[in-house]
């Protein structure tokens, strides 16, 4: 059995998911189809593409995904299908699959082209009903991804700017930045946890030695657990992606904060410094 996983900005109140899931099950019946979610803000494709990121590895590698996160929908922005070694993605070409094509190896992507394969007439607000879903239904069903369309380079493909991967500066600080904030509030940044052991490993005696420098506040030591702090209190935690993430226990850093996306996280070994 083929998996299809949809991740989309459609909502729960609108029928759009629904009808996604109606045409991939009419074309191929057997295939099995997981949202990843649908509550993706409006045309967020960077909201879109953390999500991907996130949630990707833990599917089979025959694992059909779509992805319609689309502002250019109707307009020239391409279509593309992208075959690695852990699943086909199908978006459009608007940057949201950056995760994975800077993560796995491309090994072919295909422009998403093939009018024998859509439903007509093709809407020009609706491609995921029309191009994608039966894009999706006929890959989960056995059919060859060259069928869709024409070879594209993959250095052709659009790319979001999510920061380079920080190093230590001249002061031995990693100067990172937040990428994306949950429904919880925490702002997760593009700091992994490799690039803390890669800067700090030999030169700290353990996480309570590393400062997290954020929105003003300073905050001493990576927790392990949210409540390891006071009701209300800051901290930073390694998330569940690997990534450092600052949070409030039982509250929203974001708002507590007024940060997001963009805004500088921090990170040096404490030297003394009083959280």
């Amino acid at each position: 059995m083929s998996v299809v996983s949809l991740l989309t900005d459609f909502g729960l109140s609108d029928p759009y998911a629904g009808i996604m899931k109606g045409v991939i099950a009419s074309i191929c019946p057997e295939a099995r189809i997981i949202d990843i979610t649908h509550l993706i803000a409006p045309q967020d494709v960077y909201q879109a593409a953390y999500a991907l990121a996130a949630a990707y590895p833990y599917f089979a590698n025959n694992t059909v995904h779509a992805v319609v996160v689309d502002p250019g929908v109707g307009s020239e922005r391409r279509i593309v299908a992208v075959k690695t070694e852990v699943g086909v993605f199908l978006a459009p070409d608007n940057g949201v699959l950056t995760p994975v094509i800077e993560e796995q190896a491309v090994l072919a992507a295909f422009l998403v082209e093939n009018p024998d394969i859509f439903i007509h007439p093709v809407s020009r607000t609706f491609h995921g009903r029309d191009i994608l879903a039966p894009a999706a239904a006929r890959l989960a069903c056995g059919m060859d991804i060259s069928k869709l369309g024409t070879l594209v380079d993959s250095e052709s493909l659009v790319r979001l700017d999510f920061g380079s991967p920080p190093v230590p500066d001249e002061n031995e600080r990693l100067c990172g930045s937040v990428i994306a904030v949950d429904r919880f509030g925490n702002l997760i940044t593009n700091i992994r946890q490799t690039d803390l052991k890669k800067a700090f490993g030999g030169s700290v005696r353990s996480r309570q030695d590393i400062c997290i420098q954020v929105g003003g506040q300073i905050i001493r030591g990576i927790s392990d657990f949210y409540s390891s702090v006071k009701k209300g209190s800051l901290l930073a935690i390694t998330g569940s992606t690997g990534r450092l993430e600052i949070s409030v226990n039982e509250g929203d850093a974001s708002r507590e904060l007024n940060l997001g996306r963009r805004d500088q996280v921090i990170v040096f070994p404490c030297k003394g410094t009083n959280g």
